[in-house]
Formats: C-alpha cells, sequence, structure tokens
C-alpha cells in the first residue's frame, strides 16, 4: 500500500487530525524537511559560500513551535526527534508560542529554519506543519516544492539526542516592544481587551499592557468555533469591551499572527479600514522613510489611494503571506498585509505578527489621543468610503464569462493575479477564490456601502450556482425584485 500523497498549500500541509494529518504522517514531512536542510547544506559547501544563516556547516540547529490544538504538543516533540535523529539540534518550547515567535527565534539565534505546528484559523479538527525558513519567513514555493520531492526518499530517523529546551517567546516580547513607544501607551492608560481565542496568544499582551485577557486559557475546541478574529467570532470580545468599557479588544488567531479589532462601542472593525489606519500610522505619525507597500489581491482599495498620495510604490501579490514575504526580502517594503488580519513591518521578520500590529495601532491611540471610531472616520473622510464583507462557501467556483457590470456600474477590470477579481468603475469590486487552507471557496467584496457589499456577495452567492439566469446582473435584479 503505497503512503498518502502530502501537498503543501498556500502556508504549509494542513490535514484533517487522526485522517490524514497523523503521526506516521508528520514523521515523513519532517524526514523530508531535514533531508532538505542536509541537501541545501551540502551544496552550500561544495560551492563553497553559505547559501544561508543557519549556522556553522555540519552543526544545523532548527526550533520547532506548537499551537494549542489537540496533540499538537505531541506531534511538534515527534518532529523535533526526526530532526534530532539527523543531527540537527532542534530547540523546543515548554508551553504552545506564537508562531512569529518562532520566526524570530530563527533569525536572532541564526538557525537553518523551523517548523510550526499549527492550522492557524482553521477549525478545531485541522492541524498543520508550517515550514519557516532561514530567512524568518514563510518557506516560499520552492521550498515547499523541494520538500514534497523529498518526501519518502530516505527512511524516517529520530532519536532525541539533540532536542533542547528552549522558550522564544521572552526575547520575542522584547523585539516587538522595542518597535513601539512602549511607555507612551503606558502612558495613555488605555482600557484594553485582549482575546487569544484560546490560542497562543495567552496572556502576552495582556500582562505587558495591564490589559483584561478573555479566552487566553487552551481549549483544544476553540469555544466550538473556528479561531479566525473576524466578526462572526468575536462576539464575546464585543461584549467584554462594553462590560470594561474599553476603549479598544484586541483578538489574536490560533497562531497569533493575526489581529482582529473591536472598537470602544463593541462593534467589529473591518480588517480593512485597520490596514489603512495602521499604514497612515507608519507615514505620518512614525515618519516612515519611503518604501514600498505590499498589499495582497483582496485588501482594501483604501491602500492604494493612501500609496497615491504620499507617493509610494504599490506591490500587488497574490492571497498567502509568503508571497508579501518574497517581496519583503527584495525590497525596502514599508508595510504589506492581507485581507486576513496578516501585517508584516519593516526592521522585523518577514511575516506577518499579530501582537505587533497590536502594539502599532494602541501606539496610534496613545500619539493622537482620537478613538478608533473618530479614526475611521477621519480615515474616509479623506481616502473615501470602504465597507467589506466575505462569504465562505462548501462548493468550488467556476469560472464563467466576466460580468458586464456589477449590479449597474461597469465593470472596468479583470484582475486574475490568484482567483478572480472583477473591478467596477467606482472602484468596488467582487472577488472569487478557492481557499489554499480549507474545502471552501471564498467570495470577497468592497464597496462603499455596506448595503451595496451584501448586496454584491448575495450576487455572488448565486453565481456560484448553475442556474443561468444567475449569471446576468440586469437579470438576476429583475428576478430579486419578483421575488
Amino acid at each position: 500500500m503505497s503512503a498518502p500523497v502530502i501537498h503543501f498549500g498556500t502556508d504549509g500541509w494542513r490535514g484533517v487530525i487522526g485522517d490524514d494529518f497523523t503521526f506516521g504522517n508528520v514523521r515523513r514531512v519532517a524526514q523530508a524537511t531535514a533531508d532538505y536542510w542536509k541537501t541545501v547544506e551540502q551544496a552550500s559547501r561544495l560551492f563553497g559560500r553559505e547559501r544561508w544563516t543557519g549556522g556553522t556547516p555540519g552543526q544545523q540547529r532548527a526550533i520547532v513551535g506548537f499551537d494549542n490544538r489537540f496533540q499538537s504538543e505531541t506531534y511538534a516533540r515527534l518532529v523535533a526527534e526526526v530532526f534530532s535523529g539527523n543531527g540537527i539540534t532542534t530547540y523546543l518550547p515548554p508551553v504552545a508560542v506564537p508562531t512569529p515567535a518562532i520566526a524570530h527565534a530563527i533569525r536572532d539565534k541564526q538557525l537553518c529554519g523551523g517548523v510550526m505546528i499549527t492550522a492557524s484559523h482553521n477549525p478545531p479538527r485541522f492541524n498543520g506543519y508550517k515550514i519557516k525558513a532561514h530567512y524568518a519567513g514563510s518557506a516560499d514555493a520552492g521550498i515547499s516544492a523541494s520538500v514534497e520531492q523529498q518526501l519518502d526518499c530516505s527512511p524516517v530517523r529520530y532519536d532525541d539526542k539533540l532536542i533542547r529546551r528552549y522558550d522564544p517567546r521572552p526575547a520575542y516580547l522584547d523585539a516587538i516592544s522595542r518597535f513601539v513607544n512602549l511607555k507612551r501607551i503606558r502612558k495613555a492608560r488605555l482600557r484594553i481587551v485582549t482575546d487569544s481565542m484560546h490560542g497562543t496568544g495567552g496572556t502576552l499582551l495582556a500582562d505587558l499592557l495591564n490589559a483584561t485577557p478573555i479566552r487566553a486559557n487552551r481549549d483544544v475546541l476553540f469555544g466550538g468555533i473556528a479561531p479566525e478574529p473576524i466578526g462572526r467570532n468575536l462576539g464575546v470580545l464585543c461584549t467584554a469591551v462594553k462590560q470594561n468599557r474599553a476603549d479598544i479588544g484586541l483578538a489574536s488567531d490560533g497562531d497569533a499572527d493575526r489581529l482582529g479589532v473591536v472598537d470602544e462601542r463593541g462593534r467589529y472593525v473591518s480588517v480593512q479600514i485597520v490596514h489603512a489606519l495602521l499604514l497612515l500610522h507608519l507615514i505620518r505619525n512614525r515618519r516612515a522613510q519611503p518604501g514600498f507597500v505590499v498589499r495582497a489581491i483582496n485588501s482594501t482599495m483604501l491602500i492604494d489611494r493612501i500609496c497615491r498620495a504620499h507617493g509610494l510604490p504599490l506591490i500587488e501579490v497574490p492571497i498567502g503571506f509568503r508571497w508579501a514575504c518574497q517581496k519583503m526580502r527584495q525590497e525596502d517594503v514599508i508595510m504589506a498585509g492581507e485581507e486576513s488580519g496578516s501585517f508584516g513591518f519593516r526592521g522585523h521578520v518577514p511575516e506577518r505578527d499579530g501582537l505587533l500590529a497590536a502594539l502599532y495601532l494602541l501606539e496610534l491611540l496613545a500619539m493622537t489621543g482620537k478613538s478608533v471610531t473618530e479614526l475611521a472616520s477621519a480615515l474616509q473622510t479623506e481616502f473615501g468610503r470602504s465597507a467589506y464583507g466575505r462569504l465562505d462557501l462548501p462548493v468550488r467556483f467556476i469560472k464563467r464569462d466576466p460580468p458586464v457590470d456589477l449590479l449597474g456600474v461597469p465593470v472596468v477590470r479583470v484582475n486574475e493575479l490568484d482567483g478572480v477579481k472583477y473591478i467596477a468603475s467606482d472602484d468596488s469590486w467582487l472577488m472569487f477564490r478557492a481557499s489554499g487552507t480549507e474545502p471552501i471557496t471564498r467570495i470577497y467584496c468592497e464597496a462603499a456601502s455596506a448595503k451595496r457589499v451584501r448586496e454584491l456577495l448575495e450576487w455572488g452567492r448565486a453565481m456560484t450556482s448553475s442556474k443561468s439566469e444567475c449569471r446576468n446582473p440586469k437579470q438576476w435584479r429583475q428576478i430579486r425584485m419578483r421575488k
């Protein structure tokens, strides 16, 4: 019987626990990863040059982290044993840690790479294997393909002789604290509620800022929801902000590399607005030196307008932070961002970091003395209104001929960089894409009003149907009126 086929998606390999994500398969992938690192090291020595900052040849070191999911610590231990069995000194944290802390440790200790056992924001039944490369960011497509090619090329070897206990969180927290004026944030005496959604963020931010933590304990079922910091999952945080009369609520996902925000009124704030606020803060309040701005294809048009207003070059990339990471390594990037609440910053590791993004947002509040509502209102007064929505559907979208208009507004451009995105003359857009981490199709939409977003998303849902009447916007509107 042949071994199951394993493929890496947008960010690593993910599978259902006990189905395809098994002890045996994790060991196979770990051995392939070790073989890849050994191959790169041998090539480095053969050509007489260091191709990565992975320490002294023949003395490779790596780190393996894990999140709060079911058996994550066991999977991590298995990976560490395989690395040790292949002669790689491996650091293994005693507790669950944020993914960006693993990335920081790779750079800080000059490791050949690392692995994070996590399925990030996926539902509880999933787990995953993220490879972090020697450059302290997500493994690019070439590395992922190379690891896939190494699968089952050599027998799995494992022992525990080279496993070392190491907690990367203190050094990581010290590093991200240096990016902001922590003294000013504390002096502002902001009332803050942090929500780790039972993930690896735990009480890290709460302890740093004397904030009120919620959902900071481990729960392998994440309270029955996916640990993704989006509106429908943050009702508990909205309530906590109201009850505590807080100035802001800050949520992180399962492995703390994404950010979700609730304003002082207990209302979820669109991640697209948060994205724009963070960029504007870096440009105007922190007076960032000129550089590139990177955004994913499904990010807000507000970023485009801010870049035009400040004469900054903008780079658009596919979804998946590995693409943003690539640009952060190639160019001088002020900030990179995605619709998922993933943000990376100049001077830090080329990786998304939900906790650093939260600190920058708090610094914005402290420096301006304004509320989240006031800041969001001023942003949209200057750069235009932005309402946003997303649908996750358990269907496979089949691309059809592009529509002539988006419910009355002419389509002026079709962007197929990743999925398909229909852009109208008023900058509203509707996008369809099959997820690279879950068996679903996502529909994204941005427009000037929440009503138009709802209408476009409903039409987008209908477009996934096989009914021909749903393909034409005019026919669909007439059908809806009859109903």
